[in-house]
């Protein structure tokens, strides 16, 4: 009896009774904020299977990328929580340049969170047509015994822009505080912004259903919103984050422009 064939039969026996599949994928990173692209259905809890360094690959999100037609593809974005995103400006553009390195194509289009976004691609650098941009008036909200001033910005997904020293200390303490303040019934993202010159502003983050991060497409695009209409600066703006620049446009008609490197690390199989 040829015990290798008895001994692979029950392996595979026992993964197909566990439900166990294997999920093949690619890493990349934007300016230092990972995510796996998988082409095949994604839920809450492989999702946080794919994103934990322990069980799992280790990432800040998930890209499934489906309904593939050529140049253009459908998007859904997971946060390592299990949760969704509406829109993910660097996911977004990962998945456009692995897009265009598939339909060889510079010009592609997603479809992701009910916006379709186009994307141009030379090399490593992604220019993505982000869309319309809302900014809000001026708030003030309680936060413990902290009075904290933003601006809510809506890029498809939530951020509340706070004008204060881009410390790692204040983030963590008003980031997750934000994040779940009963005014944001949805969660939030949070940028905390420092003006450096009328083209320059330096930002930290935290990502609602992530945490800290180094960096975020849509967070440089709220934060660069909030400066231009609240007259801290002009467009174009570059976004100093810790993993690195971001460069954002914004027309007069409340569109914005997103422009930054997209980065394949390594792929491989999760079984």
């Amino acid at each position: 009896m040829d015990m290798s064939r008895v001994i692979a039969g029950a392996s595979a026996r026992v993964k197909h009774a566990l439900h166990f599949h294997a999920v093949r994928f690619s890493k990349w990173h934007a300016l230092g904020n990972s995510y796996l692209l998988v082409e095949e259905p994604v839920d809450a809890e492989l999702a946080r299977r794919l994103c934990d360094p322990r069980r799992g690959i280790g990432s800040d999100g998930v890209l499934e990328v489906v309904a593939i037609h050529g140049a253009h593809a459908e998007l859904v974005i997971w946060n390592p929580d299990g949760s969704t995103a509406e829109l993910s400006g660097n996911g977004a553009r990962i998945a456009a340049r692995w897009l265009a390195l598939r339909s060889g194509d510079a010009r592609v289009g997603l479809r992701v969170g009910g916006r379709e976004v186009a994307a141009a691609v030379d090399g490593e650098q992604v220019r993505l047509e982000v869309g319309a941009v809302r900014v809000d008036e001026v708030e003030t909200l309680e936060v413990g015994e902290e009075r904290v001033e933003l601006t809510p910005v809506s890029v498809g997904n939530p951020h509340a822009v706070v004008r204060i020293e881009p410390d790692r200390a204040t983030l963590l303490r008003l980031g997750p505080a934000l994040e779940r303040h009963e005014r944001f019934p949805e969660r939030t993202n949070v940028q905390l912004v420092r003006v450096d010159g009328r083209h320059d502003l330096t930002v930290a983050v935290w990502e609602r259903g992530a945490g800290e991060t180094e960096s975020s497409g849509t967070s440089a695009v709220a934060a660069a919103a909030a400066a231009v209409a609240n007259g801290w600066a002009e467009s174009p703006v570059t976004v100093r984050l810790p993993g690195g620049d971001l460069l954002v446009e914004l027309d007069g008609d409340g569109r914005a422009t997103l422009v930054g490197p997209a980065v394949e690390i390594a792929r491989g199989e999760l079984v």
